[in-house]
């Protein structure tokens, strides 16, 4: 399934300004959760990475990270960050059986038709080894809708999001929940989710 050609063009015209809106000198303490659950030498993908701050961060503290978005323009971004790797492409493509360690989707999937959603994370969990760990973020809510500035986006309540996970064959769910403003200057509630590979 092709990506939301309306939110690829708002990614690709706006690439600096969503990478001014993201740039923090902290790193937020749900990443720092995600890089503590790391085995040593571990290899990580960023899965929708955006501009690659957080898989900078993560690249950092010694991970191996390759990294991918659908977005051109995100892509130029997180290639220069140091330690990344990253190349366009959906998330359609991704198919490593038993390539990583973990594997980040921060707010990425979000922008996934949910009839696609049990696709990916079966293609997430078959690309993580054993006790592979996933970290998930996505707003929270119902239906599917875009934002003022156009960019689809799937909603998913705390119930509805734990049992596709345990569907696709994860369990243990360290969850956390906030809001925050985001691109298009709207709040919005959202979670995330750290969990494994059974």
């Amino acid at each position: 399934m092709k990506p939301d050609t309306e939110t690829l063009q708002v990614y690709d015209a706006q690439a600096a300004d969503y990478a001014d809106l993201m740039k923090s000198d902290d790193i937020h303490p749900i990443l720092a959760d995600f890089i503590a659950a790391l085995p040593e030498n571990a290899r990580v993908l960023d899965f929708g990475c955006g501009p690659g701050f957080d898989a900078a961060i993560i690249a950092k503290s010694g991970a191996r990270v390759d990294a991918m978005d659908a977005s051109a323009e995100m892509v130029a971004l997180a290639n220069a960050q140091n330690g990344v790797t990253a190349w366009q492409a959906t998330f359609d493509d991704l198919d490593a059986p038993d390539k990583y360690h973990a594997i980040l989707a921060s707010f990425s999937l979000l922008h996934a038709p949910r009839a696609a959603m049990p696709v990916h994370l079966t293609a997430i969990h078959r690309a993580l080894k054993p006790r592979g760990i996933f970290h998930i973020g996505l707003k929270t809510g119902t239906g599917e809708a875009r934002d003022p500035l156009g960019r689809l986006y799937t909603y998913y309540t705390e119930s509805e999001l734990k049992s596709l996970l345990k569907t696709a064959g994860f369990n243990g769910f360290d969850c956390h929940f906030g809001s925050s403003e985001g691109l298009d200057g709207v709040m919005a509630d959202w979670i995330t989710i750290l969990t494994r590979k059974t």
